[in-house]
């Protein structure tokens, strides 16, 4: 052994090592400790499962000394070795030094004849193993194992296998050189028998022929990683003797002995370390040899140098590292305590991976700022990562997490909460300041923890602002405070809803003209009602107006003033003339009176108020005279007029509680007031802005609390009201706030509204009617309500005329003329034909009246069956017309289709009930009497035709009979017949033969077959073992065999297969070279082979041929000449064989010579007088050295005899599946021949069916070989298609050459087509279109290109949409608006010139 040399690699990876020198330092890289012997000073550690003479003494011999004197010796291992007084005693522990300190050699040594013994170092802590080295003394074991443990014995894994045979022993190991270093081998070069002894075992851990990549993958480390050693010894190297005989003389030689073991590693430390210390709880230092050896002078002189070397090559390799680099623990597997900031590694060459300091902030680190020390992604951690406080984050535990404040040490979670409130807080980086603790709050939230509303803001949530304002309505709350939690505000009295903008049902808010006074209830006025037209704008309130002569006055009686204030004074109007006209209004009042204006009125506004406004006070009653005159007039013009609709007080609204003041708010109110146009729309009747008309405040209700609807019941249709000014829903025709009266033109008022007066324009004198009773005021010669009919025996208003009725009525319609109460059996309009059932001619003047018709009897008498009658004047018969049903010149039969007994008192004709399966036009499809149906169509049968017939099935009902599809092979012969088969006549279900199924029965039963026959499908019988399934081919009855087996039940090998199918079918393989059909001998596996070649497989060259399969050539004519002689040799050596085996069966020699005899009695002599002289030890080497012969020639024998003995073993297995085969042959034969005798035609069947198959066979070949086979005509077609597309490929690839350009420049073209789509049909439809698979476009309200509605009509535009087809359509709308406004206007124009023409013309003519 030669000094090791520092190379900088690892010491493992050096395969010749022992003195290592001097370790370098570890500053810079990887350091490793020095190796050595890892059993020196772990005696106690060593183990062996067998020791001889630890009992008591055994005797052993040696094979290797049979001439010498000492051969045998006795164990004796009670003791340990002592080169002195023990010398006989072989413990384990001898192992670990060759020679005593004598020079005298050790070892260790088993118990004679026990093969299975193992050896075990247990380790007392983790180490690196280089290589093993072992010496014996006696035969190197036949079979070994090494393994080992890394987990101190916990689980076992091996090194290598050595075995004699590995092929044998091993079969299942890998037996090569091997090709990675983690590779598991069997290897033979230390296990044979030889040497016999001072035989090594020498095993490397990594092969040196093996280049090592990287020394440090985790892969090396885990090969050479131990914590124990394991040398099993499996098998012992005998000579045979053993075979004969196992007592224990011939026991005593076999047995294992070791001179010598070395187990060479050094301490395990993952390049952090140099140098090792003993394990905790071991002692340092070498034990040395028990006892104590006294010597003398010149031992010692002798012995000194041996002493030194030994002490200094066999020091103790000790366990527990001494750990640089920052690491730690037995073998530096970890960082020391605070140092994981970076993850441990095991040191490399020029990188020594040093752990580094954490760095953890003690204040909010756990364990004062300890850091992982490795990565365990189940348990959450990461080398080096620092382990935080609860409430503690940053790579160094230096901060708060997002949430908490105050970073202290004395927190054992580290911070404190925030305890914000997740809805008000900002959520922008942490919630709170990680110092003082204060919430980041939103816009409208406040608090210290962010978890209130600001005032006047409510519903703390997650938007933006955090709360949201009240907004409580400025009239309908009390302030604009609500609650925080669902923002309630504080309602008044009948106000509801979350900011109290509704009015609870049943009550109103009154609206800025609600004071309304009507000047028709004015004393002395003339009314001019106006009646509503549904559709068009109402511009007046009550019935109508109040019509003012020039200079005459009207006087409005006022006493409910709500409380104090300005009001506004204005007149509803609407001009009769078209003289403007001035207003005298005169406003006084009980307690004072305010003076006289003036103001001219307007013919467009239709409203006139009065320059400054009036203060009126509660509880007091004013009255308020006008007197109107045409304006800038200087005397009365007696026929002008004007129209007064109402007169209104309209407070001012900028003193109303909201509007008054410069607050913002209420500013912004008066602006909206202004901006919407509200106060207009109470002043000219328009619709109110839905901005004036949201809430109660801007209705500008001009008292408290909201009023009670007090809606009439009888006249509304519910008892709520409009939210704004109380208009109830009135019932037809009614009309005012409360539905209390009738509208102009209507009377009658009660529970179902009022009736429309309807008078009669022409016969009425007005158009107003009675309100009660409804009548209208009748001119001369009208009467009826409505003033519109003529006197009683006339009609035709206003033109009345008398009826004309042939003296067979006196009235008739007032209207149409047609006469009321024909007499006489007459009827029409004039009473001028004779009703149904008699004829005549009742004209007046005819002389004829009209008779009853006999059909056959007379109307009323129960036997008359006509529906009216005739006289024919050719003939002068009376012609019946008969009911249906009924037949004959008197109806005196029933009609075709039709039953009946009619001799009978109350007989009738009835429908015959076919069910419309019989023609009823046919006189013969029913009887007449009884109504049976006698001829049924569409397949059907019965008494009414109800059912299908036989052999059809289904719905008689909706003429549904469909016949019956029974298959005839599967349905029983009793229900079939030539027609067909019968069936179940609603569902159509056949009747089935035995396992016969389906609903046509065309199919077996599952897991049956032989469709067809009488007795019906037969069971499968598939074997259970060798089928996919149970299941077979219905027909032929083939099951679905797994591969290798065939037979119709799978009982048997498939084609192409051998064997027995109960135990395994193999494939014949036969070589289609070699053999003349492809199945083999279905028992052999032999395949049938042509001339010159054999074997199994009929794939060598056969016995007098030459060459290499399969161009077999036979031999020259010479080999016939020496083939007879090898033959007869051969034939030789087979009967020698024989002889063998009848020695081997009766232990006696044939033809054995009497000089074998002698030789033998001579030898028995030589041992008598032995015995006799009393030469022991003569006598006992003779019989040892005859022993010895007869027991190699005994091996011998043996061994020649074992191939013929496996050969008979062979021979009489192969007989035995003979005769099985054999027997099963004979057994099937004869139930063949049983078969054949006792069925005689069932063997005619099977031969005809075969010839029948044979026949199918060849017109199936035809089919598919031969020129005029289907085959060969596809073949020939297939190749003229090959000609033409080899023809034309050329031209093909042109064209699609040209079509793909055409194609390329067509996507150039449509590239942006979707776009340019897109686009047309924003501007046309206003989306972009984007349809679904059912075209439907969600994405696209406005439609667009192939849009659909849900009717499938196109969707383009709509309400909204920006195309321009929407802007089409809305300019189309307003033009339309504009037209029927225009056509309005043009009315009233007109109206007005007829008013206004005659007046003109008057002043004229005044002129004049």
């Amino acid at each position: 052994w030669g000094a090791l040399q520092w190379t900088g690699v690892p010491p493992w990876v050096v395969v010749a090592q022992d003195l290592p020198s001097g370790p370098p330092g570890c500053t810079d890289g990887s350091c490793y400790p020095a190796t050595g012997n890892l059993l020196v000073g772990r005696a106690a550690n060593l183990t062996a499962t067998s020791t001889c003479g630890l009992q008591h003494p055994e005797n052993y011999c040696i094979v290797s000394h049979l001439m010498d004197e000492d051969k045998c010796f006795t164990c004796d291992s009670q003791r340990p070795y002592h080169p002195a007084w023990n010398k006989n005693s072989h413990q384990v522990e001898n192992v670990i030094y060759l020679k005593d300190v004598r020079g005298e050699l050790t070892w260790w040594q088993s118990v004679n004849g026990e093969e299975s013994v193992s050896i075990r170092l247990n380790l007392e802590a983790e180490f690196h193993f280089t290589h093993l080295i072992m010496k014996f003394k006696t035969f190197r074991p036949a079979v070994m194992i090494i393994e080992r443990s890394s987990n101190f014995g916990r689980s076992w894994k091996t090194y290598r296998y050595f075995a004699y045979n590995c092929t044998i022993v091993f079969p299942n190991i890998p037996f090569h050189a091997p090709h990675r270093v983690s590779d598991v081998i069997c290897e033979e070069r230390y296990s044979q028998i030889e040497p016999s002894s001072l035989g090594e075992v020498i095993y490397r851990v990594l092969d040196p022929s093996i280049d090592v990549k990287d020394p440090y993958s985790q892969e090396i480390q885990d090969l050479l990683r131990i914590t124990n050693l394991r040398i099993n010894f499996t098998k012992l190297h005998t000579l045979g003797d053993n075979m004969l005989d196992r007592g224990p003389d011939v026991l005593q030689k076999y047995y294992y002995a070791m001179y010598e073991l070395v187990v060479r590693g050094s301490c395990f430390c993952y390049g952090h370390a140099s140098e090792c210390v003993p394990v905790p709880g071991v002692a340092p230092g070498e034990p040395g040899m028990v006892g104590e050896l006294q010597m003398t002078t010149t031992d010692i002189n002798r012995n000194l140098i041996f002493l030194v070397i030994l002490a200094f090559l066999q020091s103790s390799i000790h366990g527990r590292c001494v750990c640089k680099h920052n690491t730690e623990g037995l073998n530096c597997e970890r960082c020391r305590y605070f140092h994981h900031d970076l993850p441990w590694r095991p040191a490399e060459l020029y990188n020594p991976h040093r752990c580094r300091a954490c760095g953890c902030d003690p204040v909010g680190s756990l364990d004062g700022g300890v850091c992982d020390s490795y990565t365990d992604p189940d348990g959450g951690m990461i080398a080096g990562q620092c382990q935080c406080k609860q409430n503690v984050k940053g790579a160094r535990c230096d901060r708060c997490k997002e949430g908490f404040f105050g970073l202290s040490q004395n927190d054992p979670q580290g911070c404190q909460p925030c305890n914000c409130d997740p809805r008000g807080i900002v959520m922008l980086g942490s919630p709170c300041d990680q110092i003082s603790g204060d919430c980041s709050c939103k816009r409208y939230v406040t608090g210290r923890y962010c978890n209130q509303c600001v005032p006047e803001h409510w519903g703390l949530g997650n938007d933006i602002f955090g709360c949201r304002p009240c907004r409580c309505d400025f009239g309908g709350a009390y302030d604009n405070r609500c609650s925080t939690d669902d923002g309630q505000c504080q309602c008044r009295p009948h106000l509801l809803g979350r900011q109290c903008a509704d009015v609870e049902p049943g009550y109103f808010c009154a609206p800025l003209d609600f004071y309304v006074y009507e000047a028709e209830d004015a004393p002395d006025v003339k009314i001019v009602h106006r009646e509503r037209i549904a559709g068009r704008m109402v511009t007046w309130t009550g019935p109508g107006f109040a019509r003012v002569k020039d200079g005459a006055g009207l006087v409005f009686k006022i006493d409910n003033i709500p409380f104090a204030m300005e009001y506004d004074i204005m007149i509803r109007y609407e001009p009769e003339v078209c003289t403007v006209t001035s207003l005298h209004p005169v406003r006084r009042q009980i307690r004072s009176i305010s003076g006289c204006n003036a103001q001219a009125f307007s013919l467009t506004l239709r409203y006139v108020e009065m320059p400054r406004p009036f203060c009126f006070e509660p509880k007091n009653h004013y009255v308020v005279s006008i007197r109107f005159q045409r304006h800038r007039a200087s005397h009365r013009y007696l026929t002008a007029y004007i129209l007064v609709d109402s007169l209104v007080l309209i407070p001012k609204y900028t003193e109303l509680p909201g509007f008054q003041g410069n607050h913002p708010a209420a500013k912004h109110r008066r602006e909206e007031m202004v901006h919407y146009m509200c106060l207009e729309s109470f002043r000219i009747l328009t619709p109110l802005e839905a901005r004036c008309e949201r809430s109660p405040s801007l209705s500008l209700l001009p008292q408290i609390n909201p009023a009670d609807c007090d809606c009439d019941p009888q006249g509304s249709l519910g008892a709520e009201c409009q939210r704004i000014g109380g208009q109830c829903p009135c019932k037809p025709n009614v009309m005012g706030r409360r539905c209390d009266q009738c509208a102009p033109g209507s009377f009658g008022f009660g529970p179902h509204g009022c009736s429309a007066c309807d008078c009669h324009s022409q016969g009425s004198l007005s158009l107003q009617c009675d309100p009660v009773t409804g009548q209208c005021p009748c001119t001369a010669g009208a009467m009826g309500r409505q003033c519109a009919d003529c006197e009683r025996g006339q009609w035709g208003f206003p033109s009345c005329r008398p009826c004309q009725c042939n003296g067979h009525a006196e009235t008739c319609d007032s209207r149409t003329g047609a006469c009321l109460g024909c007499r006489d059996h007459t009827a029409g309009h004039l009473c001028d034909r004779c009703e149904d059932g008699f004829f005549g001619n009742p004209v007046l003047g005819s002389g004829e009246r009209c008779r009853p018709c006999p059909c056959p009897d007379i109307p009323g008498s129960g036997h008359f069956n006509g529906e009216s009658c005739h006289v024919d004047h050719a003939s002068s018969q009376v012609m019946c017309r008969c009911k249906q049903g009924y037949a004959g010149e008197t109806c005196d039969g029933c009609a075709a289709g039709y039953f009946g007994d009619l001799e009978s008192w109350g007989g009738e004709c009835r429908p015959c009930q076919c069910n419309g399966n019989a023609d009823v036009q046919d006189p013969e499809s029913c009887d007449p009497r009884t109504g049976r149906c006698l001829k049924c169509l569409y397949n059907t049968d019965g008494p009414s035709c109800s059912a299908c017939k036989e052999g059809y099935y289904g719905n008689a009902l909706l003429r549904d009979c469909r016949r019956c599809t029974c298959a005839t092979a599967g349905t029983r012969p009793s229900h079939c017949d030539g027609r067909g088969c019968r069936c179940d006549r609603i569902t159509g279900a056949c009747l089935c033969r035995d396992n016969v199924v389906g609903h046509n029965c065309d199919q077996c039963a599952s897991n049956y077959w032989n469709f067809g026959t009488d007795g019906g499908c037969k069971a499968c019988d598939c074997h259970p073992q060798h089928s996919r399934r149970p299941r077979c081919n219905m027909f032929t009855g083939q099951c679905h065999c797994r591969p290798g087996f065939g037979g119709r039940n799978c009982s048997e090998c498939q084609q192409l297969h051998w064997g027995d199918p109960q135990v395994r079918c193999y494939e014949c393989g036969c070589d289609p070279l070699g053999s003349e059909t492809q199945q083999c001998e279905r028992l052999t596996g032999q395949c049938l082979c042509v001339e010159g070649a054999t074997g199994r497989r009929c794939d060598q060259c056969a016995r007098g041929f030459t060459g290499g399969f399969p161009k077999c050539v036979r031999c020259h004519p010479c080999f016939d000449t020496w083939d007879g002689a090898v033959r007869q040799l051969q034939q030789d050596l087979e009967r020698i064989g024989r002889k063998v085996q009848d020695i081997l069966k009766t232990g006696v020699v044939p033809g054995i010579t009497d000089v074998r005899i002698l030789d033998l009695e001579r030898k028995l002599g030589a041992v008598r007088e032995l015995l006799r002289s009393g030469d022991r030890e003569g006598l006992f080497n003779l019989i040892s050295q005859a022993l010895d012969e007869l027991r190699a020639e005994i091996t011998l024998i043996n061994g020649r005899l074992m191939v013929p003995a496996e050969e008979l073993n062979g021979t009489m297995v192969m007989d035995e599946q003979l005769r099985r085969n054999l027997t099963r042959l004979e057994e099937e034969l004869r139930d063949v021949n049983q078969l054949i005798v006792s069925s005689p035609d069932q063997f005619d069947k099977v031969r005809k069916y075969y010839q029948e198959f044979q026949g199918a066979e060849q017109q199936c070949n035809a089919s598919v070989y031969g020129p005029d086979s289907p085959v060969e005509h596809s073949r020939v077609t297939r190749r003229r298609v090959e000609d033409l597309l080899a023809e034309r490929q050329d031209k093909f690839q042109r064209t699609v050459a040209a079509q793909k350009k055409s194609l390329a420049e067509l996507e150039e073209k449509t590239q942006n087509m979707d776009q340019k789509v897109q686009n047309l049909s924003n501007k046309v439809c206003g989306g972009y279109g984007n349809p679904n698979d059912n075209g439907s476009c969600p994405d696209s309200p406005c439609g667009g290109a192939g849009c659909h509605d849900n009717q499938g009509r196109g969707q383009c535009g709509g309400e909204g949409c920006g195309g321009t087809l929407s802007t089409a359509l809305n300019a189309l709308k307003l033009a339309k608006d504009v037209t029927n406004n225009i056509t309005a206007v043009s009315d009233e124009l007109q109206m007005v010139a007829k008013k206004v023409c005659p007046h003109l013309l008057k002043e004229q003519f005044a002129n004049l």
